[in-house]
């Protein structure tokens, strides 16, 4: 499976110096996140915003990492196909995974948290995630991870953010984790906490 993508890269004059990678969630598709650049608003940033590759069962243009309807179906083939996706970053982007961020919203937040600590990327961002899998300390270091998550959030409670909080912590992730009040969303408040994440890791 190849991932068809959005990218955006930075204004005219603008060196590429480094990649924020960002996963849409369950029935959004690759252009759910792509408003996100100028409100970020990172310095020499590329964007690119992969679209999921499954159909979504219900909703017309969605898309999905898996099927959560369905005993998450097609999972084992999206991560393979997203840890091949991002090693192959490098040689196309000539960006190396070290000056890489994966994130993500939702399920393309848990895809970004299992994903992205099997690689030596600079940070993971997962924004309302969740763990679809057991964490182990079979890495280390692994790289620094922003979990946020709104604590009236209907569709990921917001107990699942503080048990993936817990165990990846339990594993020697280095967790920086963010409660808001808010639903299942994105907030302005948490976008610069998002930027500055970004640009701590990148800078360090």
């Amino acid at each position: 499976m190849n991932l068809d993508t959005i990218i955006h890269s930075p204004p005219a004059g603008q060196e590429t110096k480094y990649i924020f990678v960002l996963l849409h969630g369950w029935g959004a598709n690759y252009h759910d996140l792509s408003s996100l650049p100028p409100l970020l608003d990172l310095p020499h940033c590329q964007y690119i915003f992969p679209n999921a590759p499954y159909a979504h069962p219900q909703v017309p243009e969605g898309k999905a990492w898996y099927a959560l309807e369905n005993n998450n179906h097609g999972i084992k083939e999206s991560v393979d196909t997203f840890y091949r996706w991002l090693l192959t970053l490098e040689d196309t982007t000539n960006i190396p995974l070290n000056k890489t961020i994966v994130g993500g919203f939702s399920q393309g937040g848990a895809m970004s948290l299992d994903v992205g600590l099997q690689l030596p990327v600079a940070g993971v961002c997962s924004l309302s995630g969740y763990l679809h899998f057991e964490p182990k300390a079979d890495r280390n270091p692994f790289p620094p991870t922003l979990m946020c998550h709104g604590t009236n959030d209907p569709i990921v409670p917001i107990q699942g953010a503080r048990d993936a909080k817990q165990k990846l912590e339990g594993v020697g992730v280095n967790v920086t984790y963010k409660e808001y009040d808010m639903a299942h969303e994105i907030i302005p408040l948490e976008i610069n906490v998002i930027r500055d994440f970004v640009l701590k890791q990148i800078n360090q």
